[in-house]
Protein backbone atom coordinates (compact mmCIF):
# COMPACT_ATOMS: atom_id res chain seq x y z
CA UNK A 1 0.00 0.00 0.00
CA UNK A 2 1.21 3.80 -0.45
CA UNK A 3 1.00 5.74 2.55
CA UNK A 4 1.58 9.62 2.04
CA UNK A 5 4.29 11.22 4.76
CA UNK A 6 4.81 14.70 5.98
CA UNK A 7 8.59 15.78 5.14
CA UNK A 8 8.00 18.23 8.22
CA UNK A 9 6.45 15.99 10.83
CA UNK A 10 9.28 13.28 9.69
CA UNK A 11 11.70 15.63 11.24
CA UNK A 12 10.57 14.34 14.49
CA UNK A 13 10.94 10.38 15.38
CA UNK A 14 8.87 10.91 17.87
CA UNK A 15 5.69 12.09 15.63
CA UNK A 16 3.73 8.56 14.26
CA UNK A 17 1.73 10.21 11.21
CA UNK A 18 0.47 8.92 7.58
CA UNK A 19 -2.42 9.81 4.99
CA UNK A 20 -4.20 7.11 3.13
CA UNK A 21 -3.99 6.76 -0.19
CA UNK A 22 -6.91 4.80 -2.90
CA UNK A 23 -3.36 2.40 -3.38
CA UNK A 24 -3.82 -0.26 -0.67
CA UNK A 25 -5.09 -4.36 -0.82
CA UNK A 26 -6.68 -5.37 -3.70
CA UNK A 27 -10.18 -3.62 -3.99
CA UNK A 28 -12.03 -2.64 -6.63
CA UNK A 29 -13.71 0.77 -8.06
CA UNK A 30 -15.74 2.26 -6.86
CA UNK A 31 -14.29 2.99 -3.27
CA UNK A 32 -10.71 1.22 -3.66
CA UNK A 33 -8.76 1.29 -0.50
CA UNK A 34 -11.53 2.83 1.86
CA UNK A 35 -11.52 3.78 5.36
CA UNK A 36 -15.10 5.19 5.93
CA UNK A 37 -18.26 3.15 7.37
CA UNK A 38 -20.47 5.55 6.20
CA UNK A 39 -20.14 4.96 2.44
CA UNK A 40 -21.85 1.84 1.01
CA UNK A 41 -18.95 -0.28 1.37
CA UNK A 42 -18.82 -3.75 2.95
CA UNK A 43 -18.11 -3.08 6.90
CA UNK A 44 -16.24 -5.79 7.27
CA UNK A 45 -13.73 -4.62 3.56
CA UNK A 46 -13.50 -1.30 5.68
CA UNK A 47 -12.63 -2.50 8.97
CA UNK A 48 -9.64 -5.11 7.39
CA UNK A 49 -8.45 -1.88 5.30
CA UNK A 50 -8.25 0.08 8.41
CA UNK A 51 -6.35 -2.53 10.27
CA UNK A 52 -3.69 -2.65 7.84
CA UNK A 53 -3.20 0.57 7.47
CA UNK A 54 -3.09 1.35 11.35
CA UNK A 55 -0.46 -1.64 11.46
CA UNK A 56 1.83 0.40 9.04
CA UNK A 57 1.88 3.05 11.59
CA UNK A 58 2.87 1.05 14.70
CA UNK A 59 -0.92 1.13 15.66
CA UNK A 60 -4.18 -1.05 15.94
CA UNK A 61 -7.95 -0.49 15.97
CA UNK A 62 -7.54 -0.27 19.90
CA UNK A 63 -5.01 2.68 19.75
CA UNK A 64 -6.70 4.80 17.49
CA UNK A 65 -9.56 7.33 18.24
CA UNK A 66 -12.66 7.88 15.45
CA UNK A 67 -14.89 10.29 15.13
CA UNK A 68 -18.44 10.75 13.59
CA UNK A 69 -17.77 14.35 11.50
CA UNK A 70 -20.49 16.32 10.85
CA UNK A 71 -19.20 19.76 9.73
CA UNK A 72 -19.30 21.00 13.28
CA UNK A 73 -16.75 22.92 15.67
CA UNK A 74 -16.77 20.44 18.17
CA UNK A 75 -13.21 19.64 19.48
CA UNK A 76 -12.73 16.14 21.66
CA UNK A 77 -10.08 14.95 23.90
CA UNK A 78 -9.29 11.79 23.42
CA UNK A 79 -7.41 9.31 26.16
CA UNK A 80 -8.13 6.17 24.69
CA UNK A 81 -8.70 4.50 20.85
CA UNK A 82 -12.69 4.56 20.43
CA UNK A 83 -15.35 6.20 18.41
CA UNK A 84 -16.12 9.34 20.74
CA UNK A 85 -19.33 10.51 18.42
CA UNK A 86 -20.06 13.26 16.60
CA UNK A 87 -16.94 15.60 16.61
CA UNK A 88 -15.10 17.61 14.29
CA UNK A 89 -11.11 17.61 16.04
CA UNK A 90 -9.36 15.39 18.47
CA UNK A 91 -6.63 16.39 21.01
CA UNK A 92 -4.93 14.28 23.44
CA UNK A 93 -1.87 13.77 25.49
CA UNK A 94 -1.48 10.04 25.97
CA UNK A 95 1.35 8.53 24.15
CA UNK A 96 0.94 6.08 21.46
CA UNK A 97 -2.94 7.10 20.89
CA UNK A 98 -3.68 7.96 17.44
CA UNK A 99 -5.99 10.32 16.24
CA UNK A 100 -7.87 9.97 12.86
CA UNK A 101 -9.56 12.20 10.54
CA UNK A 102 -11.30 11.01 7.31
CA UNK A 103 -10.76 12.99 4.08
CA UNK A 104 -12.19 13.18 0.66
CA UNK A 105 -11.63 17.02 -0.70
CA UNK A 106 -11.77 18.78 2.91
CA UNK A 107 -8.66 20.28 4.72
CA UNK A 108 -7.44 17.27 7.30
CA UNK A 109 -4.94 19.16 9.89
CA UNK A 110 -2.66 17.88 12.09
CA UNK A 111 -0.77 19.41 14.98
CA UNK A 112 1.71 18.42 17.42
CA UNK A 113 4.23 19.83 19.97
CA UNK A 114 6.91 18.10 20.99
CA UNK A 115 7.92 19.85 23.76
CA UNK A 116 4.52 19.49 25.69
CA UNK A 117 3.69 16.41 23.77
CA UNK A 118 0.06 17.01 22.65
CA UNK A 119 -1.24 16.43 19.55
CA UNK A 120 -4.40 17.69 17.68
CA UNK A 121 -6.26 16.58 14.44
CA UNK A 122 -8.79 18.60 12.72
CA UNK A 123 -11.66 18.05 9.96
CA UNK A 124 -11.80 21.56 8.57
CA UNK A 125 -14.15 22.04 5.34
CA UNK A 126 -16.18 25.57 4.85
CA UNK A 127 -18.23 25.15 7.43
CA UNK A 128 -16.04 23.93 9.99
CA UNK A 129 -13.65 26.55 8.72
CA UNK A 130 -16.17 29.49 8.59
CA UNK A 131 -16.61 28.34 12.47
CA UNK A 132 -13.23 28.89 12.94
CA UNK A 133 -12.71 24.79 14.41
CA UNK A 134 -8.77 25.08 14.00
CA UNK A 135 -8.37 28.12 16.04
CA UNK A 136 -10.77 26.62 18.48
CA UNK A 137 -8.17 23.88 18.60
CA UNK A 138 -5.38 26.19 18.71
CA UNK A 139 -6.68 28.01 21.98
CA UNK A 140 -7.16 24.69 23.62
CA UNK A 141 -3.75 23.69 22.93
CA UNK A 142 -2.52 26.82 24.49
CA UNK A 143 -4.89 27.54 27.07
CA UNK A 144 -5.24 23.65 28.39
CA UNK A 145 -1.63 22.11 27.53
CA UNK A 146 0.51 25.65 27.52
CA UNK A 147 1.96 25.33 24.34
CA UNK A 148 3.64 27.93 23.15
CA UNK A 149 2.32 28.61 19.13
CA UNK A 150 5.52 29.25 18.04
CA UNK A 151 6.39 25.73 18.92
CA UNK A 152 3.52 23.98 17.26
CA UNK A 153 4.07 22.22 14.29
CA UNK A 154 1.35 21.56 11.44
CA UNK A 155 0.87 19.68 8.34
CA UNK A 156 -2.57 19.92 5.91
CA UNK A 157 -3.28 17.24 4.27
CA UNK A 158 -4.04 16.46 0.43
CA UNK A 159 -7.62 18.25 -0.09
CA UNK A 160 -9.37 20.15 -2.80
CA UNK A 161 -7.07 23.19 -4.63
CA UNK A 162 -8.77 26.33 -4.81
CA UNK A 163 -8.84 25.86 -8.71
CA UNK A 164 -11.10 22.81 -8.31
CA UNK A 165 -12.82 24.19 -5.15
CA UNK A 166 -16.13 26.02 -7.17
CA UNK A 167 -18.64 27.42 -4.61
CA UNK A 168 -21.20 29.51 -4.25
CA UNK A 169 -21.46 33.60 -3.81
CA UNK A 170 -23.78 32.23 -0.35
CA UNK A 171 -20.19 30.32 0.85
CA UNK A 172 -17.75 32.52 -0.86
CA UNK A 173 -18.86 35.72 0.79
CA UNK A 174 -18.69 33.96 4.40
CA UNK A 175 -14.86 34.20 3.85
CA UNK A 176 -12.60 37.31 2.83
CA UNK A 177 -12.57 38.21 -0.50
CA UNK A 178 -9.10 37.70 -0.91
CA UNK A 179 -10.05 34.01 -0.60
CA UNK A 180 -11.86 33.74 -3.75
CA UNK A 181 -11.41 34.26 -7.19
CA UNK A 182 -14.72 35.03 -9.24
CA UNK A 183 -15.32 32.08 -12.15
CA UNK A 184 -18.48 33.41 -13.98
CA UNK A 185 -21.71 33.56 -11.77
CA UNK A 186 -19.25 30.72 -9.13
CA UNK A 187 -16.24 31.44 -6.98
CA UNK A 188 -13.10 29.17 -6.44
CA UNK A 189 -12.10 29.23 -2.66
CA UNK A 190 -9.06 28.71 -1.22
CA UNK A 191 -9.69 26.66 2.39
CA UNK A 192 -5.96 25.95 2.55
CA UNK A 193 -5.11 29.60 2.72
CA UNK A 194 -7.58 29.98 5.27
CA UNK A 195 -6.52 27.87 7.48
CA UNK A 196 -3.29 28.44 7.58
CA UNK A 197 -3.73 32.14 7.90
CA UNK A 198 -5.57 31.13 11.00
CA UNK A 199 -2.38 29.47 12.23
CA UNK A 200 0.41 32.34 11.50
CA UNK A 201 -2.02 34.57 13.22
CA UNK A 202 -2.47 32.78 15.75
CA UNK A 203 1.45 33.17 16.35
CA UNK A 204 2.86 29.97 14.65
CA UNK A 205 5.63 30.15 12.60
CA UNK A 206 5.49 29.88 8.79
CA UNK A 207 8.47 27.28 8.86
CA UNK A 208 6.58 25.10 11.26
CA UNK A 209 3.80 24.70 8.71
CA UNK A 210 3.50 22.95 5.37
CA UNK A 211 0.36 22.59 3.39
CA UNK A 212 0.29 19.43 0.84
CA UNK A 213 0.51 20.46 -2.69
CA UNK A 214 -1.49 17.29 -3.80
CA UNK A 215 -5.20 18.19 -5.03
CA UNK A 216 -7.48 15.33 -4.43
CA UNK A 217 -9.85 16.47 -6.74
CA UNK A 218 -7.21 15.56 -9.42
CA UNK A 219 -5.23 12.97 -8.43
CA UNK A 220 -7.68 10.52 -9.32
CA UNK A 221 -5.33 7.54 -9.28
CA UNK A 222 -4.35 8.39 -5.83
CA UNK A 223 -6.82 10.56 -3.53
CA UNK A 224 -10.46 10.10 -2.96
CA UNK A 225 -12.87 12.89 -3.91
CA UNK A 226 -16.29 13.69 -3.20
CA UNK A 227 -16.19 16.61 -5.63
CA UNK A 228 -14.99 14.64 -8.31
CA UNK A 229 -17.00 10.97 -7.17
CA UNK A 230 -20.19 12.18 -5.39
CA UNK A 231 -20.94 9.17 -3.28
CA UNK A 232 -19.18 6.65 -5.26
CA UNK A 233 -16.03 8.18 -3.28
CA UNK A 234 -14.29 6.66 -0.52
CA UNK A 235 -12.51 8.22 1.89
CA UNK A 236 -8.76 8.18 3.17
CA UNK A 237 -7.59 8.34 6.79
CA UNK A 238 -5.00 10.45 8.09
CA UNK A 239 -3.32 9.46 11.40
CA UNK A 240 -0.73 10.95 14.22
CA UNK A 241 0.15 9.92 17.17
CA UNK A 242 3.22 10.97 19.89
CA UNK A 243 5.34 7.93 20.89
CA UNK A 244 6.18 7.61 24.23
CA UNK A 245 9.59 8.84 25.69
Amino acid sequence: MLVLKSSLLNRFPQVVFGFSTKVGLRRSKPYYFNMSLSVQDSQELVLQNRNYFFRRLGLNDSTVATQKQVHGDKVTFIDEGTNCGESDAMLTDKPNLGLAISSADCPAIFLCDTKKRVIAAVHSGWRGTEKKILLKVLTRLKEDFNSNPVDLIAYVAPSISQKNYEVGEEVASIFDSKYSIKKNSKYLLDLQKVNRDMMINFGMLKKNIQVSSLCSYEMNDLLHSYRRDGERSGRAFGVIAMKEN
